[in-house]
């Protein structure tokens, strides 16, 4: 298992980019974007600048319970807007850490002050339980020796 491995490393394997959404878009439609995507979270950016993360819990949290309407609500009103993000060379440990520190699930992923992808925990379980199965694999080989020489 590598933890050691970088976000950088999970993503050229995922694939860079990330599904955003403007702080004057309706959560509605936000809504929409986020069931065509098949994702569970968005970056909200203004122009170029991350403005916050609009994710299923915010939805969940702020208007459902709240008693809003999801088609006159804004995303501006109901993101997280305190959003912590990470760098490529971040590795997926301190990442994992992030998460569960504070309670999160996605992680946008800066280039300079641009979002160049999102992160989530399913994305980085899923390339710990990749990462696991490799090793395995090499172990397995070396004990029955047919581990290259």
């Amino acid at each position: 298992m590598e933890l050691g491995d970088s976000v950088r490393c999970v993503l050229d394997q995922k694939g860079w980019g990330a599904f955003s959404v403007s702080p004057y878009q309706t959560v509605f439609e936000a809504l929409e974007a986020m069931a065509k995507e098949g994702v569970g979270a968005l970056v909200v950016v203004q122009g170029e600048v991350l403005a916050g993360v609009f994710s299923e819990r915010d939805y969940a949290r702020r208007v459902i319970l709240e008693g809003r309407s999801s088609r006159d609500a804004l995303v501006a009103d109901i993101m997280t807007a305190d959003v912590i993000t990470v760098t490529p060379d971040v590795t997926v440990d301190r990442c994992m850490h992030l998460m569960t520190e504070h309670r999160i699930r996605h992680l946008p992923v800066m280039v300079g002050t641009r979002v160049a992808a999102m992160i989530s925990q399913g994305d980085l379980v899923k390339w710990i339980i990749s990462r696991q199965s490799e090793t395995i694999a090499h172990l397995q080989n070396y004990i029955s020796g047919s581990y290259p020489r």
